[in-house]
């Protein structure tokens, strides 16, 4: 294989392997807490209203960083701590 070939074969799982930005999971935790705004009653929900916010905003500065994986987890995080949050509220 010659050289030039080498080169692309690397390049091309270079870009294959890097991560790509969370986008979905970002979308669905900023729906999750918007939806999670409007029933969040308790104290104890607007706790964990707060948090998931706090969550989102990390996720936005590791996103801007192009950390996209902590940006995930981090997304993830909230989506999930505004879902417990809308569902707590609604039994």
């Amino acid at each position: 294989m010659s050289l030039l070939a080498r080169v692309c074969l690397v390049s091309m799982l270079f870009v294959a392997s890097c991560a790509q930005a969370p986008v979905q999971e970002m979308s669905d935790a900023r729906q999750a807490i918007q939806a999670a705004r409007g029933v969040a009653n308790a104290p104890l929900d607007r706790q964990d209203l707060v948090a998931a916010e706090k969550l989102l905003r990390e996720a936005e500065a590791a996103l801007e960083a192009h950390r996209y994986d902590d940006a995930r987890r981090l997304a993830s995080g909230a989506r999930d701590g505004a879902t417990a949050v809308r569902e707590r509220a609604s039994r």
